[in-house]
């Protein structure tokens, strides 16, 4: 059976690779790998002046063993460091290096972004966000459903373990 995907979906597919490449090309013009670049500008987006590396892994759909290496690599950059935290935890913080590098390598593609959501009207920018949410957690749900009925080797153990009943 042939498989069939509508123009609109092929067409938000295509915007969704576009917005990743245009990520992409901001963090090569800020000398920084896709990873370090989403690092970076959590960080800087962020109230608080730490972080976790679980919440950059839950923050930014990254894998641990990722964000594991790109930490590594901003700390022997020295634009990082880990600081005890609660219980085995480090908290990721800026050195004077990366906020200055943030400040003058990011800030000015976060205001770039900004510009582009505020040209939209509050209107358009929050019917944005209202659709890509609900389009997603449908995504996900039905994602879920057909991963567990396929009993898929890419769930996590502990997800094989509740759909088990253990």
């Amino acid at each position: 059976m042939p498989y069939f995907q509508g123009d609109a979906l092929q067409e938000y597919n295509r915007l969704y690779r576009k917005y990743d490449s245009i990520f992409h090309e901001l963090a090569l013009s800020a000398s920084l790998s896709n990873s370090a670049f989403a690092i970076l500008y959590y960080i800087m987006e962020g109230t608080e002046e730490t972080c976790s590396q679980k919440e950059l892994c839950n923050r930014l759909f990254l894998s641990k063993q990722t964000i594991h290496s790109s930490i590594r690599k901003l700390r022997e950059e020295g634009l990082l460091t880990l600081e005890p935290g609660k219980g085995r935890d480090l908290k990721i913080r800026l050195t004077p290096a990366g906020r200055r590098l943030g400040e003058e390598r990011l800030l000015p593609l976060m205001e770039l972004e900004n510009d582009a959501f505020r040209d939209m009207g509050p209107k358009d920018s929050r019917l944005l966000l209202t659709l890509t949410a609900r389009y997603l957690a449908i995504f996900e749900k039905k994602a879920n459903s057909y991963i567990r009925k396929n009993n898929s080797p890419f769930l996590p153990e502990e997800g094989r373990e509740r759909e088990k009943g253990i």
